[in-house]
This record gives structure tokens, sequence and C-alpha cells, in this order.
């Protein structure tokens, strides 16, 4: 079940590495618990300095511009998720025999004897949602929970805090299960895989060994997506507590231990008696919003994990009619002239744009940005047929130009030479004046933002303020 060897921290030379949104906290942590805490940082700019005085003031040692020496007497590391396995600061650890942990491990470690059971979720593309569809499915069932991890939540706050709860839903990036090495969830899914952050784990095969081990050690079941292989070998892969079942989910009609689509409702055939030849009810496709094919698959994904804890079927369907998706992800901003404008802003990668591509039959496409080192033909060719047109924006937008002369050569492109802010409003107008009626206009722009926006929200934010623009001239 994970280690609490560490009880007694009094005196315990712990270095964290990274002055980070985790790192701050789990110094604090450290300190807390009367551990002699050392932060290193590469950074030393007045923001960092800011950081190191408030740690500083509690007794905490800083030291800023140098984290890749090992400070002696170092006798174990927790480091925040973002630094690459590939630093010096590591190597001397490893070296010397010392154990590295994450904040989430820090976290599975400092957890009470009577500690709420994790049901965890990672994948390349929906984990978020997933994880507040699950939320709110436990808490239709009158469960005490909350959506932590990755989402934004610190787990440390939540473990070590006062409140209560019945079990956690937990979002883990891959950078957090690489330095979780004892954590063991309930149950967990892997909802897809696709090739991100490689730079940080060095290849796809390491990436997708970091995301199974979310599988590791599960109790209750291992979640995976029929249509996506590389998740169940994942699970095939891991080395899972006795009677920890595969249970999988499919868009399609679910055989025996899957969950799936019938005549547009969700089905379970993993948990009930005689699953052979069973099948229970548990939502209709109208209860999932927005009800595109790959969020369908988010909603299936959090009823297993949700029935893998035993929840009722009433309480999926309740859960997910309650559930309102954040911001930027497929958001309907408005229909003009009987096109309908839609924000994915949150498509960063090729995987979640051609996810966002196959929910709609007519688009016109709005994409570019940062591609991090990702390519398009495949996107591209995958989504041709459904393409009215595309309104290229962003540093990168020659890729995505040239992929669609390759594979999409008949569909005409616009390629906005601009990456000021105010290109959004210029690229919305081009869309409208290559939308007909019945079409979709389609911000899926399956790269970063930072080269034009602060980040993915102020990028569908500027999107959602055109469309308004347009429709207002209109009105």
């Amino acid at each position: 079940m994970g280690g609490r060897e560490v009880t007694d921290w009094q005196g315990r030379r712990v270095t964290v590495a990274g002055l980070g949104v985790s790192g701050i906290p789990a110094a604090k942590v450290l300190h807390g618990l009367g551990a002699a805490v050392t932060v290193v940082n590469d950074g030393d700019d007045e923001r960092a300095r800011a950081q190191a005085a408030e740690l500083e003031a509690l007794g905490i040692t800083v030291r800023l511009g140098d984290g890749a020496t090992l400070p002696e007497g170092t006798e174990l590391i927790v480091t925040t998720p973002g630094w690459k396995p590939d630093k010096p600061l590591f190597a001397a650890a490893r070296e010397a025999g010392l154990e590295i942990w994450g904040d989430v491990e820090l976290a599975w470690r400092l957890r009470g004897p009577d500690a709420a059971p994790w049901l965890a979720v990672t994948g390349t593309n929906g984990k978020t949602t997933t994880v507040q569809m699950l939320a709110s499915i436990l808490r239709a069932a009158g469960l005490r929970t909350a959506a932590v991890g990755n989402i934004g939540v610190s787990l440390l706050d939540v473990v070590l805090g006062d409140e209560q709860y019945d079990v956690l839903a937990v979002e883990l990036s891959s950078y957090q299960l690489h330095w979780a090495p004892s954590l063991r969830a309930h149950s967990a899914a892997v909802l897809n895989l696709a090739p991100d952050h490689l730079d940080w784990h060095g290849s796809m095969e390491a990436y997708a060994a970091d995301k199974g081990r979310i599988y590791e050690g599960n109790r209750i079941a291992c979640v995976y997506n029929v249509a996506d292989k590389a998740t169940e070998d994942l699970v095939r892969a891991a080395d899972v507590e006795e009677g920890c079942r595969a249970v999988g989910f499919t868009l399609a009609a679910p055989g025996p231990s899957q969950l799936g689509v019938v005549e547009g409702i969700l089905v379970d055939r993993a948990f009930v008696e005689d699953r052979q030849k069973n099948a229970q009810e548990l939502a209709e496709v109208a209860d999932v919003r927005p009800p595109a094919p790959h969020n369908i698959a988010n909603a299936l994904a959090a009823a297993a994990l949700a029935r893998a804890f035993g929840v009722p079927p009433k309480a999926v369907r309740d859960g997910l009619r309650a559930f309102t998706p954040d911001a930027h992800r497929i958001a309907h901003v408005a229909d003009v002239d009987g096109v309908a404008y839609i924000d994915d802003s949150k498509a960063t990668n090729t995987h979640a744009a051609q996810a966002s591509l196959a929910a709609y039959e007519s688009i016109v496409w709005i994409a570019g940005g940062l591609a991090k080192g990702a390519t398009f033909d495949e996107l591209v060719a995958g989504s041709a047929k459904r393409l009215r047109g595309a309104v290229l924006i962003g540093a990168d937008r020659a890729l995505i130009r040239e992929a669609l002369a390759r594979h999409a050569p008949e569909v005409p492109v616009v390629d906005l030479d601009r990456t000021d802010t105010g290109a959004m409003l210029a690229a919305v107008r081009e869309a409208r004046a290559l939308a007909r009626a019945g079409d979709t206009v389609l911000l899926a722009p399956a790269c970063a933002s930072m080269d034009m926006f602060v980040n993915y929200n102020k990028r569908g934010d500027a999107f959602a303020e055109a469309v308004r623009e347009l429709s207002s001239a209109d009105g």
C-alpha cells in the first residue's frame, strides 16, 4: 500500500528541487514536520527572490541560481514535477543512493491510516474533464469527495487538511507519476496515449511507462480505452493486487467487463451480476455535455471508476447531468447566420484537436500557434473530409499549411501572417467569410498559445470576444 516509513521527520535533511507551485508547499510542509529543508532553484529572478524571502523567513534555506549541486548531507530529494529526470542534481542523488520523490509521492506517504482511497486518472487528453465528471458522480452518490492533483488543488493540502473525505478523484500527469513510485490507487484509468512531453520523458516508450505507473498496485479496477490498444498494454504490464480487473470503455456496444454505448444509452457490462448476459443502463448520451465522441469516452471512464467504487447507476446519471465543463473545452459561443462558433482553445496538441474535429461534420477550422515539435499530417489526413476551410494563425502555422497542401489540397486556406492578439478578430472574420449555414467555425488550434497569448484561456477569450463583436455588428 505504499510506505509510511518516515514517521520521524525531526532534523531529517531534505532538499526540495524547485520553487514552483508544488515546491513551495512541499518545503513548508516538510519544515512544519521538523525536517531541515533546503530549496534549490535554477532561476534567480525577482519572483524567485520574493519566494525565497518568504521561505527564509520561516527558517528554510534557499539556494537560488544553483539547481545542479546536491547540498551536503541531503537524505531525501522532493522535486517539483516539471524538473526533468536527466537533471545533474538527480544524477548526483542516485549516485549517493538517495530516493527522489515528487509532491504526489510525499502526499501519499503522509496520508493518515484512515485516509480516503484514490480514484486516479491520467492520459494525454481529457484528464481534467474526466476527474471533474468523476467527482460530480461521487457527490451525486452522497460521498464526500474532491477533484484534486494536477487539476490545481494540492494533494498535500488535501491530505494534511482537516476536512474528511470518503474518496478522492485524483488527476495525475506523467511528470507526477514519474516521481511517485509507491502510489497505489483503489482504481485508475489511462484515457489515451499520444505523443506529448517527449522532450521531458526522452521517448514515447518512457512517456507511456510513466503513464502506466498509475495502474501499479490497483486493488479493484484498471480502466483502459478499448480504442487505444496502448492503454490496454499498460494494464497487461502492471503489477496489481490479486482480483483487480481490467475494465474497458468503448463508444461501441460493450462486451463483458466493458462500459459502452448502445442506441444512445451509456451501458455497464462490467459491474453487474453475470456480465456475460446482463447490462446496466447508466445514463443517456444526452446527459453528457457536450455530447462529442471524446467527451462521451471521458464520461464512460469516469463512470467506470465510480462503479468500481460501488456507486449506484442513478448517481452516474445524476452526476453527469450536474456536471458543467470548464471554459474553452468545446464551448458553444454563439450562432451567427446559422453558423455555430465553438471555442476549444484547450485543444493545445494534435490529439485533442483530432477529437474536437471529429465532433462536427462541416468545419471552418481556426488553427495554429506553437507546435511544440508536433507534426500535423495525420491530423489533417484524418479530418480532411470534414473541412470547409481553414484559417491559420500563430508562429508555426506553416507546418499546418504544408500538411493541408499535402492531404487536403482542395480545402481553401487563409494564412494570417501575424501573431499579435488582434489577429483573432481577423481570423474569425475570415472564417465567417468561408462558412455556410449549417457549418461550424471551430477554434481547435492543435498548438500551444504562448506565441500570441498568455495561455489558452486568453486565446479562447479572444475568440469569444471576436465572435460577440461579429454578432453585435449584425444586430
